[in-house]
This record gives C-alpha cells, structure tokens and sequence, in this order.
C-alpha cells in the first residue's frame, strides 16, 4: 500500500465520519414540497386521498396510469367522470378528455395551471392575483355557504380573472386584503360539463387531516353524478424501472451512495494529476572507430601482407613525430635519432632499432616476416 492510496483512505474515512456525525445529529424536517404524489404522506401528498377517495365515490372510481390519449384509443366508454389533479397532461390526451365531455362525460380538474386546450376551450383566463399568506376556499352555493377550508400553508394565490357570461362560478377565494376571486368553475361544454379548481391543495394530507376540512371536500365531488369515475394518475412504471429507486428512497442509503460517488471523483480527481512518463532507454552511439580498425586489422592479417602493414605503421609514426614532437622526418639518420631521443627519453638503442624497422618497411623489395611487424609495433607503441 503506497502512500498515496493511504491519504485517500484516511480522507474518505474522516468524511464518512463527518456524515455519520451529521446523520445521527439531525433533526427530521418535514418536506413541504407540493408534490400530490398519491404514495408520499409528507404535507402535500395525496396519501389520504387516495385512501378515501372510494368513500367519496361510492366505489365507483377506477385509477389509470395511462395517458388519456391512449386509454381511450383502446377502451370505449359510456358517459363517466374524468378526474385530473394536478397532473401533467399532453395536447392529444386534453383532446381526447374534450371528446369525451362533448359526448356526455364530466371532468373536473383539480389543477394549478390550466392547460391551453381547456382555456381556449371554455373561454376563460387564469393567473397569479394574489401572494397572500393566508385565504379561506368558499363555494357559492347557499346549501354550502357554511363550509369553507382555511388554508394557512403555501396557498398559490392562483384564481379566475376574466369568465366569459355561460361560466358558472362555484367556489371563490376569500382574502383580508384582496376583492374574492374565483377558484371553482363549472363550464357547458357539448352533452358535458367541465369543472375546474385550480387550488388543489385542498385536499393534500395536511389539509383533510384537520378537523372540518373534509366537508369542503366531499362539496367539490358532489357535483359529479353517481357514475364510474376514471381517475388519470401518474404512472409509476419509469420510477419501478430505475434500479436506484430503493437507495434514494432511503436517507441513509442516499448519503452513502452519494459519498460513495463523491468518493470515486476526488480518486479520479487527485490520480488525473500527469504522471511521469517511463523513460526510454536510449543506447548511446558506439564509438565504431576501433571496431573497423580491428576490421581492417583481421583484413590485412588474413591477407598476410605483412610489408604493406608496416608501411603504414611507419606512416602513421613518422606523422605523429612531426605533428606532436615538431622533428623533420625526411632524413631517418643520426640527427633525427638524436632528436628522437631529446625529446621522447627513450634508449637510443630502442630508437636505432626502430628506425632500422622503418627503413624496411619503407623499402620496397625488403622481405618482411609477421615478427618484423610484432616487433615493429611494439617499438613504435613504446617511444610515443
């Protein structure tokens, strides 16, 4: 284990600690986003809903996690309730629910934001008309005017601001501050009806939990004849699919596979760094001088032309002497001897027998043996 990988393992420990420490000393926060999941029971699901929802029709309500467009391209249907809350729906699947209302359905839309297709439909305008903390959902008919919802908790302040005269109101937001405006419509259209409420908080968990709430509930639904009532909710196909679905859903599973994720980029992070790069063994350039002398030597020695090698040794002696020692070698006689000496140190012996050695490889029609060489060179090699 080198050092490197040590530093890594002991921040990753130091930072699952740090989030254990966290984990084991927080305190549960409530999840306040308005998410009308039927499966979620934080503030704003649907949890209770869903679970009451076949009191409020008498059993008669089926849910489909079909598209409206392609439910009914594969089903046929007598005239029934249409229900959608706050859901996201397409432009064919709008029309499709249009058809259906014009041949005798009633739908009643429990939705925030109104779909372009309903609005042109019906012929009103929705928008934002108000950000007051509080407001109290009031509907207008007098066998109701004793129940109301107070809603104190993120109201969206949506409303009705412009309803064409064969609009009916039914339910109107009341605020300190603001003149009331509509939230709850009932529009003719075809052998149907459409209803619309765009504040669907009214029947989230925190609110049908509250004493006196579920009166205002059980008043919307009313107004929808005792038929089957087809409930369009999301489909929870993609979510089952997704093989993190278990891991996120778990707090503590979720930290550590986040750490675990944070844990793999700063590994990646830190071994991005350049390395050094192997150095490639670069042989150095051979010195192949000696190499071909030895070439030219085995030459001359499998040739066995002795005189010529000593002709040549004697040139490159004699021009060593006058290049490194300065002596005039034109005459080999007792001058150049006698300098030969002063210079090099060497017995004149040696020096005499040398020059005789030279002499005879110099001359032409001298009979020279392989020891003449051997003796030659060895003369040479010792005076310079």
């Amino acid at each position: 284990m080198n050092k490197t990988f040590k530093i890594y393992a002991v921040i990753f420990i130091i930072v699952m600690v740090i989030l254990a420490l966290f984990e084991v000393n927080k305190t549960e926060s409530t999840d306040w986003r308005k998410n009308f999941k039927t499966t979620q029971k934080s503030p704003f699901g649907l949890f209770v809903f869903n679970n009451e929802i076949k009191d409020l029709f008498k059993n008669k309500v089926k849910r489909i996690d079909q598209t409206p467009y392609d439910y009914y391209n594969q089903n046929k249907k007598k005239p029934h309730n249409i229900l959608v809350i706050e859901h996201e729906v397409d432009g064919e699947s709008w029309n499709k629910i249009l058809d259906q209302v014009s041949s005798g359905s009633d739908a009643m839309l429990i939705i925030s934001e109104i779909p372009k297709e309903i609005s042109d439909s019906i012929g009103y305008y929705d928008s934002q008309i108000s950000f007051e903390d509080e407001n109290v959902l009031k509907l207008t008919d007098t066998k109701y005017l004793n129940d109301f919802i107070k809603l104190d908790k993120f109201p969206s302040g949506r409303g009705f601001t412009y309803i064409k005269p064969n609009v009916e109101v039914l339910g109107k937001t009341v605020e300190k501050n603001n003149s009331d405006q509509a939230n709850f419509i009932k529009a003719k259209f075809g052998k149907g009806n459409i209803y619309v409420h765009c504040e669907p908080l009214f029947i989230t968990n925190y609110y049908l939990l509250q004493r006196g709430n579920v009166r205002y509930t059980q008043d919307i639904f009313s107004y929808l004849d005792n038929k089957e009532t087809l409930w369009f909710v999301e489909s929870n196909s993609k979510a089952s699919q997704f093989f993190l679905r278990f891991i996120l859903s778990n707090p503590a599973l979720k930290y550590a596979w986040w750490v675990l994720l944070g844990g793999l980029v700063l590994f990646i992070f830190f071994n991005a760094k350049r390395k050094q790069r192997i150095v490639p063994i670069i042989e150095p350039l051979k010195n192949t001088s000696v190499d071909f002398v030895k070439s030219i030597g085995n030459l001359y020695l499998q040739e066995g032309d002795f005189h010529d090698m000593m002709a040549k040794k004697a040139q490159y002696f004699l021009n060593k002497v006058r290049m490194d020692l300065l002596i005039d070698t034109q005459n080999l006689d007792e001058e150049f001897a006698k300098k030969l000496h002063l210079k090099t140190g060497k017995p004149t012996e040696m020096i005499n027998e040398a020059i005789d050695l030279i002499k005879k490889g110099q001359d032409p029609y001298a009979h020279v043996m392989k020891e003449d060489l051997a003796k030659m060179n060895k003369l040479l090699d010792g005076i310079i």
